[in-house]
């Protein structure tokens, strides 16, 4: 975790994963503080609302262009605060400011009234603000999840009381204070803390809360959620599958795995965690993963070099190397890795002869780990990825594409790539199944689960 709040200062500290340096601190909020900005929010959403879209739109335009010319800055501090390599946090807010404008206009098209009719009722249904929205954003991606929640939440009328992970303060509140340079008084406003803060958010007099992190914060949110019956929107993470069939291009498929298994050092919701690899391919396989995971230099996320950077903070690196000395000691085989770890730095590592009871094939990792699992034919493989509760993301390759759709329309998952990652058209939702979802982000559906639908009809004449 980042550096404990000091009572006597009270303020939250940034830890740098890689060095050990604060990197800066922000004040915490007090809980008692809490509802009073969920009150001034409340007082703000009126006359935001008031806007109509276009016009929270024309407010919002000028924000993208100055998130591009931050990029870079941007980049470095993700980098800092986190550990990714610097490349990927510009990257990151690259892709939120350069899509900016596309973007408003896709939500605000979203949102646009619509007329149905039939023989006797016109009716007109309308997508109008659900009120005050509360933020809760992870530390994996601290730019891009925040952008995911808080501008659809923000075009459709909604204001935005804003948690950003602890371990991120720094990113979170340079994302607000860019579209607060632009936005009236208390439409956004940011509160520091830990898991203290975060539940007194969702205990507050909001409408909505839109959360993304851990399988076990979401049922705590869910069930307080309930006592009031306040929309959610829930993204839980994911333990995902890779199927490689027996007639894949297993040079690609290898590749893939690689990058998927252990960027951002594994900390992505949609991150290669279990790879089923038909049996008559896997050693195969196994031999060029090895080979693509020995070119992913570990280092400092600012330097040039690096392709895998430190974990977020020590309890995370704990966590995943209890899974994989606990699987080691149940006798699970290290194909590659499994040494050099230090600091927060985990080494890339692949894991064989691993079962089912073994944590770190039944619970999500979040780390730089592989696990490759041979089967016996496409039943078998759709079987095994298919036991889990988690349904985020699935990954099918196999040259022949009807075979591989066939697989991939049969896995439990929320998204699934064949011969690719599992992100979607553009327009599309990111979505999760069973215990990895609970409502969606992203293209049209999205934008609209920020809103409340409402239906005005009239007698046709």
């Amino acid at each position: 975790m980042s550096l404990p709040t000091s009572l006597e200062s009270n303020t939250l500290a940034s830890i740098d994963p890689a060095t050990g340096e604060v990197v800066g601190t922000v004040p915490v909020t007090p809980v008692s503080a809490i509802p009073g900005v969920v009150a001034r929010a409340r007082a703000a959403q009126s006359a935001w609302a008031a806007l109509g879209a276009q016009g929270r739109v024309e407010v919002l335009r000028p924000v993208g262009p100055a998130l591009l010319a931050a990029a870079e800055e941007l980049g470095r501090l993700i980098s800092r605060e986190m550990g990714k390599p610097a490349r990927e946090g510009t990257g990151e807010a690259k892709d939120c400011g350069g899509g900016w404008a596309a973007e408003l206009e896709e939500i605000a098209a979203a949102l646009a009234d619509e007329v149905v009719e039939d023989a006797g009722t016109r009716t007109l249904q309308c997508h109008d603000p659900l009120g005050v929205c509360a933020a809760i954003t992870p530390w994996n991606f601290p730019l891009e999840m925040a952008h995911w929640m808080i501008l659809p939440a923000l075009v459709a009328g909604n204001t935005v009381v804003f948690k950003p992970s602890e371990e991120t303060p720094l990113t979170g509140q340079a994302y607000a204070d860019l579209l607060n340079a632009v936005l009236p008084p208390d439409v956004l406003q940011v509160i520091h803390g830990d898991e203290t803060q975060g539940k007194a958010l969702v205990a507050a007099d909001v409408e909505l809360i839109a959360f993304t992190g851990s399988r076990a914060a979401g049922r705590q949110i869910l069930a307080e959620a309930s006592r009031d019956l306040k929309r959610v929107i829930l993204e839980l993470g994911g333990k995902d599958p890779m199927i490689v069939l027996d007639d894949a291009a297993l040079e690609p498929a290898a590749r893939f795995a690689a990058r998927n298994s252990f960027r951002n050092c594994g900390q992505v919701c949609v991150s290669t965690e279990r790879i089923y690899v038909d049996r008559a391919v896997v050693g195969r396989f196994l031999e060029l993963l090895a080979v693509e995971t020995a070119k992913m230099t570990v280092g400092n996320g600012l330097e040039a070099r690096t392709v895998v950077g430190p974990m977020v903070a020590p309890w995370q690196r704990d966590h995943v190397l209890q899974q994989i000395d606990a699987a080691v000691a149940a006798g699970a085989k290290v194909y590659s890795g499994g040494t050099g770890h230090h600091g927060n730095f985990v080494m890339p590592t692949i894991l064989t002869d691993v079962t089912r009871d073994m944590a770190i094939v039944a619970e999500e990792t979040f780390g730089p780990v592989a696990v490759v699992i041979p089967v016996d034919g496409d039943d078998d493989a759709v079987r095994q990825a298919n036991d889990t509760p988690y349904g985020l993301g699935a990954v099918v390759f196999g040259q022949d594409e009807a075979r591989a759709a066939r697989v991939a329309r049969r896995l439990t998952a929320g998204m699934i790539g064949i011969n690719r990652g599992v992100g979607g058209a553009s327009g599309t939702p990111w979505v999760g199944a069973r215990q990895s979802g609970y409502g969606y982000h992203k293209g049209p559906s999205g934008h609209r689960q920020f809103t409340q639908v409402r239906l005005i009809s009239t007698r046709k004449s």
